[in-house]
């Protein structure tokens, strides 16, 4: 890849009403994989997300509670602190959208896209609730679903069939709050003019060549089909304040302001860093770049809305550059579902394994092509066929051998002997393969290389047999351990955006070093003689059934704690 200049590598802001699951985690993970691929490849780079924090689901939930709703969300913005600080998923800024700097930053966006002609107002008819003396917008309302006539439909969806609807779309709509039926009243809003910029969007959309190909075609339909009014407030309390002339009491639609946490989260990264003005540099220089890495359900904000957005500043921002939007991870052939408890919580998660098991797994079934089951079952076999039997068992024998044979000392090795030819080709050409996938956001497919280049150095130790070859010719035997540790120094590199922990432990127990250069991989780069340190087995094996009753235990601890 050459070199491009400045990157903000942004991850899908978690939904702070519970905790992450494995679906929500992954699109974090992937912008940890992908950031720490381009700093190897000694890029510019701010990786950004945060807690996405408003909206009605987080107030309602709150209500019923008896507490603030900031007290809600604090829990669980802490809770995935500290997740992401155990799966080691480095963000230059992790924030929230209660902070500071995004609910100016919002207010001073809409009033500028206002300005420009792309805000307007109307009056429109929603439910109210007489007792509670407030409208009900989105998750205030419950009813039937008029599709599936599910009967504990919302006011913004359907679970039962995942329809997208109007509160008013409901049969027998409820108050959320206290059953009781609403009336209809007239309320006063603000919408987007999103139809304006239907030209400059499909221009922008058909002629952007790395978007991949479900986001350009969905995006392209929307905009044949007509592009809507977007509305931008609601008659909610827990919010950014809408900053419009005679909007008092209304605040902006949570999808509407989250979305502009990207640049807000950059903008609030540079204050931190004392060069409040640095974020322009990221947002507004044609060489930089801005990726988003998001799940299929949130393409229409990312590929129309969001550039909408900017493009209704005519300030020049850069647009997204690049959207890699991954399909649905299901358990077991369920979709996960907060409230029917169908899924993995991450926090559930590192209590059954430790975070390279779950970072491995998780890229190595990431659904970039088309929807992933995720069973234990298909757990236990990733890790022990793949992470434990071909990368750990490499890693594993040559440097047990050279411990055992050689007192911890390379033996000395040749890179023109004709024996050892094949192995070498495929160590050179590992770098040019991964970099080759990363560049093109397949990190599946990238970490599948490096797991292939392990299976080759196995079959290579098992062609050459150096346990059997030492008691005949050390110095034969001695060859093909000096080669084979030249691909785990490989492993160790490549290893780097997916496992960090793994390959810190490689590189320290190779050459004394946290980590090695990224363009030093497929090299024969750990000379004769050099001494490696001993290194305990890097990976165990696990069991589905062992995993799965572990889950139920822990569920039902969590139970027990409730009640009490």
């Amino acid at each position: 890849m050459e070199k491009l200049g400045r990157w903000v590598v942004c991850a899908g802001w978690p939904y702070v009403n519970d905790r992450p699951h494995l679906g929500t985690f992954t699109q974090l993970l992937s912008a940890d994989v992908y950031a720490r691929y381009l700093r190897l490849k000694g890029e510019d780079v701010v990786m950004v997300s945060g807690s996405d924090e408003h909206g009605t689901p987080i107030e309602v939930e709150a209500i019923k509670l008896g507490i603030p709703p900031r007290q809600l969300t604090n829990k669980y913005h802490k809770l995935i602190v500290h997740l992401l600080k155990i799966f080691q998923i480095d963000f230059d800024n992790y924030t929230r959208t209660e902070s500071r700097v995004h609910k100016q930053f919002v207010r001073d966006f809409y009033l500028r896209v206002e300005k420009n002609g792309y805000v307007y107002s109307q009056k429109i008819t929603q439910l109210y609730c007489l007792n509670d003396k407030r409208f009900l917008p989105d998750r205030f309302v419950e009813g039937e679903c008029p599709h599936c006539h599910n009967l504990s439909a919302r006011g913004d969806q359907c679970d039962n069939c995942g329809r997208i609807l109007d509160p008013k779309d409901l049969i027998n709509p409820r108050c959320a709050l206290d059953h009781e039926t609403p009336v209809q009243r007239e309320s006063e809003h603000w919408f987007f003019d999103l139809p304006k910029l239907s030209e400059p969007l499909r221009k922008y959309i058909e002629t952007n060549p790395n978007f991949p190909e479900n986001a350009r075609n969905f995006s392209l339909g929307w905009i044949r089909d007509g592009l809507k009014p977007r509305s931008l407030t609601r008659d909610n309390a827990w919010g950014i304040p809408a900053p419009f002339k005679g909007a008092k009491g209304k605040t902006i639609y949570v999808w509407m302001e989250a979305v502009l946490g990207y640049v807000s989260a950059t903008k609030e990264w540079a204050e931190k860093k004392k060069q409040p003005s640095l974020w322009k540099k990221y947002w507004f220089d044609p060489r930089s770049r801005n990726v988003h890495f998001i799940g299929k359900d949130n393409i229409p904000f990312h590929v129309v809305i969001f550039p909408g957005l900017l493009l209704a500043t005519m300030e020049n921002y850069d647009l997204p550059w690049e959207v890699s939007s991954s399909e649905y991870i299901q358990l077991e052939g369920q979709k996960f579902s907060r409230s029917r408890k169908v899924g993995v919580w991450m926090d559930e998660a590192v209590e059954l394994e430790g975070p390279e098991y779950w970072r491995y797994a998780l890229i190595s079934l990431r659904p970039e092509q088309k929807d992933t089951n995720f069973t234990w079952e298909e757990f236990e076999r990733k890790i022990n066929t793949e992470l434990n039997d071909v990368v750990g068992n490499f890693v594993h024998r040559t440097i047990s051998f050279i411990q055992t044979y050689y007192k911890g000392k390379v033996p000395k090795y040749s890179t023109t002997n004709k024996q050892h030819a094949k192995i070498l080709a495929s160590l050179s050409h590992s770098l040019p393969n991964v970099d080759e996938r990363l560049g093109h956001f397949r990190l599946k497919d990238a970490l599948e290389q490096v797991v292939e280049l392990a299976r080759e150095g196995n079959r290579y130790l098992n062609e050459h047999e150096p346990w059997r070859l030492y008691k005949t010719d050390t110095l034969a035997a001695g060859e093909t351990l000096g080669v084979s540790i030249q691909i785990v120094a490989t492993l160790g590199i490549l290893l780097q955006p997916f496992l960090p922990s793994t390959s810190k432990k490689i590189c320290l127990s190779l050459m004394g070093k946290v980590s090695l250069p990224w363009k030093s991989a497929g090299q024969t780069i750990v000379k004769p003689g050099a001494r490696i340190r001993h290194l305990q087995p890097l990976f165990h094996k696990v069991k589905a059934e062992k995993l799965r009753a572990g889950l139920e235990e822990i569920r039902s601890r969590a139970l027990v704690e409730t009640e009490a």
